[in-house]
């Protein structure tokens, strides 16, 4: 039996759709730039003929269920909704065939990357890490899991607002990668295994909140997921 100089952090996971057993997770990915509309108002056109898909990484610690509320962070004054598809994986590989994605998907729900925009920008402009930017405490909301094993979805409206006003719609089938083509080209970096969780980038109108709003976002055929802003801790 080990024993540890302090308690060691809980396994981060997942409600599952349908089942009292929760998806423990292994890693969070986010692809960068996945729609054309919000690379377009980031300031950075992709052009997918001379381009691949690029990634960052947080922490599992910053996972917080749909529904939580979460303290306005730190060392920012521009912090940032961003709805996403989420893909979750139920089988490992390594260097897969886009036609073969299909047999590593588990499921899908929804999911905000909150940023620091601010924070990111700085970081962008200057060539450094994003990680103060995008790997912020409480930062990575996902719903429920939906089990859909070897589906792969390629389109369904997906949707945000703000205390009930509209800030981002849009439709799966604008991701300049698509779903296939994500998981094939992110295992030439890593040997995937069961629980990473891909966050498959944002459509256009990523905006600002403030304490107290309230952020609700939906994802056809997926289904919803919610957070509330809490003031400053």
């Amino acid at each position: 039996m080990t024993t540890y100089l302090w308690n060691p952090p809980p396994v981060a996971s997942l409600p599952v759709r349908g089942t009292d057993q929760r998806a423990p997770v292994n890693r969070l990915f986010f692809v960068g730039r996945n729609y054309h509309a919000h690379a377009i108002e980031m300031g950075k056109p992709v052009d997918k003929s001379v381009e691949r898909p690029f990634y960052f990484t947080k922490s599992p610690s910053t996972l917080v269920e749909s529904g939580a509320t979460v303290a306005y962070p730190s060392e920012t004054h521009n912090y940032h909704h961003e709805m996403e598809l989420v893909v979750v994986l139920g089988k490992g590989g390594f260097r897969v065939k886009a036609e073969d994605a299909h047999e590593l998907i588990f499921g899908y729900a929804c999911g905000l990357d909150m940023t620091r925009r601010d924070l990111q920008l700085v970081a962008r402009d200057k060539g450094r890490p994003w990680s103060l930017g995008k790997d912020v405490e409480g930062s990575s909301v996902c719903s429920e899991i939906v089990p859909m094993p070897g589906v792969v979805l390629e389109r369904g409206a997906i949707s945000l607002t703000v205390n009930g006003q509209p800030r981002q719609s849009s439709d799966l089938d604008k991701l300049i990668w698509n779903l296939r083509e994500i998981v094939a080209d992110l295992s030439l970096f890593y040997h995937l295994q069961a629980g990473d969780v891909i966050y498959t980038g944002t459509p256009e109108g990523v905006g600002p909140v403030v304490a107290g709003d309230r952020i609700d976002g939906q994802i056809e055929g997926v289904g919803s997921i919610a957070l509330h802003v809490g003031p400053a801790a």
